[in-house]
C-alpha cells in the first residue's frame, strides 16, 4: 500500500491557524484539531516589517550574530562574588541623602502608583526627611526629592525598587570585567517596604536592619577577604530546587552558610547575631536581592556592542515597563505600559486589589533564571499558578528567544540544560514570544503590601520601539 493510500485511511487532524473559535467549534463536532497560535512577525504591523526588512539582509544578520554571541559570552563568563556590604551613601554612585531611588524605568512622583507611593513615604520618614507619612506625601511632590532608577546607578530593586540613602547594600563585583552592582537587603516577605507597606512596624524593621543587621554583615564580609563566589552558589541553588527568583529555599540556606563563620567573628554581640540569624530564618527570600546583583553585574559587562540585539535589562515601574538593548546608542529606554500578574492571591484579596506589575527583579529573567529556570523549581507552582508541565513548557519555550544556553548554570529536571541566555530582542520580534517573569505582587494601594504571586509578560510594545530604534542606526 502506498503511502498516499495509507495518510487517506487514518483520520485527518486539522491544524487551525486562524480564529481560536475554529478549532472549539471543530473539537465540538468530534474532530481532532490543534490551535496553532501564530501570527506574522511583528504582528504584521507595516512599521515593523520594515524595520525586519532592513535588519534582515544577510550582511546586518552576520554582524548581529556575532555581536550577540559575544553579548552573550561576557554573560555566561562573568565571575561574579559578593564583596561587601555597606550603606548607599558610601558606595552607590549618584547618591545624594535626598536622592529615593525606584525600580523600572524613569517616572515621577505624580505618575507612580500605590505601592511605590507608599514605599517613597516610607523612605523619606525612615530617612528622617519627613516628620510622618502626611509630610511624606508633601516632600515628595515639593521637588526637593530627586527621583531616579535604580538601574541609572548600577542597582536593581525588588518591587517598588526604593532604596535611599542609610539603607545597607549587597556589594558585587564582576571580577571578569571589573564593574560593581548593588542592591538593598531583604526586608524578608509581605507587608515590608518594598510592598508598599510604611507603618510603625515597617520604619521599625528598616531601623533595625540599619543599626544591627547592615553592620553585622558589612563587617562580616570585611573579613571574607576573597569574597563569596556568587556563580557557583547560584548553579548549586538551581540544582537544589530553586529558580532564585521566588523560590529561594537552597539560595538562602547557602548564602547564610558562607556567611556564618565570618559573623561569629565580629565584635558584635550574641543577641544581635541571634537577631540576625532569627530574622535570616524568618523568610527564604533572604538571598534574593543577591541573586538580582549578580545577574545586575553580569549584564551590564554585555552592553555597548554595536550590532547586538541582547536584551541587557527589564525592569517596572508599576506604570510602565522599560528594557534596554545592548546596541543601541545611548542605552536609552524603551517602554510599554505595565502588565498585570495572573496568580494565586492571598486569602482575603481578589485580583482587582492588584497593582499592576512593578519592580528590578526581572534582572533574575534577563540573566535566564527567574521564569526561565522553572523547570529547575517545579515547587514554585504552587506560589505563582499553574502546574509543573507550565514550569517544564516556560523554560523549554525560553530556548527559541535565547541566543545561547549557559553551560555554567543547568536544570536537572530537562537533562542538564544550560539556562536559556541572552534574550534577542529580534527573535521576540520575528516569533511574537515574549519572555516570560514569575513575580510578587503587590496591593494596588499604599501602606498595605505583598497580596499573591504569578506569572506576566513585558508588553510587546516596548520590543516594538526598539527594534525600529535599532533599524534606524543600522
Amino acid at each position: 500500500m502506498s503511502k498516499i493510500t495509507e495518510l487517506f485511511k487514518e483520520q485527518p487532524v486539522i491544524i487551525d491557524l486562524g480564529i481560536e473559535s475554529f478549532q472549539e467549534e471543530l473539537v465540538e463536532q468530534q474532530v481532532q484539531a490543534t490551535y496553532l497560535n501564530w501570527a506574522p512577525p511583528g504582528r504584521g504591523k507595516a512599521s515593523i516589517l520594515a524595520a525586519l526588512e532592513k535588519i534582515e539582509t544577510p550582511e546586518n544578520l552576520e554582524k548581529i550574530k556575532k555581536a550577540n554571541e559575544e553579548a552573550v559570552h561576557r554573560i555566561i563568563s562573568s565571575q561574579i562574588s559578593l564583596i561587601g556590604y555597606d550603606q548607599a551613601i558610601n558606595v552607590v554612585p549618584g547618591m545624594t541623602k535626598n536622592t529615593i531611588l525606584h525600580a523600572g524605568p524613569p517616572i515621577t512622583w505624580d505618575k507612580m502608583n500605590g505601592p511605590m507611593r507608599g514605599a517613597v513615604k516610607g523612605a523619606l520618614v525612615f530617612e528622617g526627611l519627613a516628620k510622618d507619612l502626611d509630610d511624606a506625601e508633601k516632600v515628595a511632590a515639593s521637588g526637593e526629592i530627586i527621583f531616579s532608577p535604580c538601574h541609572e546607578h548600577q542597582c536593581v530593586g525588588s518591587m517598588a525598587g526604593v532604596t535611599s540613602a542609610s539603607m545597607y547594600m549587597h556589594i558585587v563585583e564582576n571580577k571578569t570585567y571589573g564593574n560593581l552592582a548593588f542592591t538593598n537587603l531583604s526586608e524578608q516577605m509581605s507587608k515590608i517596604l518594598r510592598m508598599g507597606a510604611n507603618d510603625d512596624s515597617v520604619i521599625e524593621r528598616l531601623i533595625w536592619m540599619r543599626d544591627v543587621f547592615g553592620p553585622i554583615l558589612r563587617d562580616a564580609m570585611k573579613l571574607c577577604t576573597e569574597g563569596i563566589d556568587l556563580k557557583h552558589m547560584l548553579a548549586q541553588a538551581l540544582h537544589m530546587g530553586d529558580e532564585c527568583h521566588n523560590r529561594n529555599n537552597a539560595g538562602t540556606t547557602l548564602l547564610i552558610q558562607a556567611l556564618t563563620p565570618y559573623i561569629i567573628q565580629t565584635d558584635h554581640s550574641i543577641e544581635a547575631m541571634k537577631e540576625v540569624f532569627d530574622f535570616v530564618a524568618s523568610s527564604d527570600y533572604f538571598s534574593g536581592p543577591t541573586w538580582m546583583a549578580m545577574c545586575k553585574a553580569a549584564l551590564d559587562s554585555a552592553a555597548g556592542i554595536p550590532y547586538s540585539t541582547v536584551v541587557t535589562t527589564m525592569a517596572r515601574n508599576g506604570t510602565e515597563f522599560g528594557i534596554h538593548i545592548s546596541g543601541i546608542e545611548g542605552n536609552p529606554w524603551f517602554v510599554g505600559p505595565s502588565q498585570k500578574v495572573v496568580g494565586p492571591m492571598f486569602a482575603g484579596y481578589k485580583p482587582e486589589d492588584a497593582g499592576l506589575d512593578i519592580g528590578d527583579s526581572a534582572i533574575t529573567e534577563t540573566y535566564g533564571i527567574g521564569g526561565f529556570a522553572m523547570a529547575a523549581a517545579p515547587a514554585i507552582v504552587a506560589l505563582v499558578g499553574g502546574t509543573i508541565e507550565d514550569a517544564l513548557r516556560f523554560s523549554m519555550e525560553m530556548q527559541g528567544i535565547t541566543t545561547a544556553e549557559n553551560p555554567n548554570i543547568t536544570i536537572p529536571t530537562l537533562d542538564f540544560m544550560g539556562i536559556p541566555s541572552g534574550i534577542d530582542s529580534l527573535k521576540v520580534i520575528q516569533t511574537n514570544t515574549l519572555p516570560i517573569i514569575n513575580t510578587a505582587i503587590a496591593h494596588k494601594e499604599a501602606g498595605i503590601g505583598m497580596i499573591g504571586a504569578g506569572i506576566t509578560h513585558p508588553p510587546m510594545e516596548a520590543f516594538e520601539k526598539a527594534i525600529i530604534a535599532f533599524s534606524e542606526q543600522l
